[in-house]
């Protein structure tokens, strides 16, 4: 039995300062089972100044947040270098190159989307999302940043609510971190 985040969503939203990363907390297994309902898929590292939200299979997300936390580490907590080191280190270790993740993190002043080939991708328009209902977030976050004046942390959380109503592996079991 494989257990896999298959069924998250998750979505930053950058706007007036403010940088949100929202995640939902379904685990689904194999597709058909709701295994979990309050996973913590969004999480604050290093020293509580970046936030990362993580999708893609457990061990291998679990693996790459790692992995991420110590290139922070290794760099002073410098989001863009520790992102494009992880990047690097994804296209060139063969082990790493196996893993099924992708990751949205950020800090004060950058919003990053690390995808599962190793690409590092700061949104032009400040808004990301991935997972199985991460296109159902982007496009309700996309539509609230244009026809509202909602803050990031509301956006992202609406983006996930809305999300939630159409995808059936997003639950409404929404955690929201801010910086």
């Amino acid at each position: 039995m494989e257990s896999m985040f298959r069924g998250t969503t998750i979505c930053g939203v950058k706007r007036n300062g403010k940088i949100a990363i929202a995640g939902d907390g379904q685990v689904t297994i194999s597709n058909s089972v709701i295994f979990k309902n309050n996973a913590r898929k969004v999480r604050r590292i290093y020293n509580d100044q970046v936030v990362i939200g993580f999708a893609g299979g457990v061990a291998d997300a679990f693996s790459l947040f790692e992995k991420f936390e110590g290139m922070l580490n290794k760099f002073s907590g410098n989001l863009m270098r520790s992102a494009v080191e992880l990047a690097q280190t994804w296209r060139e270790d063969k082990a790493v190159r196996q893993l099924d993740a992708m990751m949205i993190v950020a800090d004060k002043n950058q919003l990053l989307m690390v995808s599962g080939v190793g690409d590092v991708i700061e949104p032009d328009e400040g808004i990301c999302a991935i997972g199985s209902g991460g296109n159902y977030a982007y496009a309700a976050a996309k539509a609230l940043m244009q026809n509202t004046k909602l803050s990031a942390k509301e956006i992202a959380e609406k983006a996930l609510k809305i999300a939630s109503e159409i995808c059936v592996f997003t639950n409404e079991h929404i955690i929201v971190e801010e910086v």
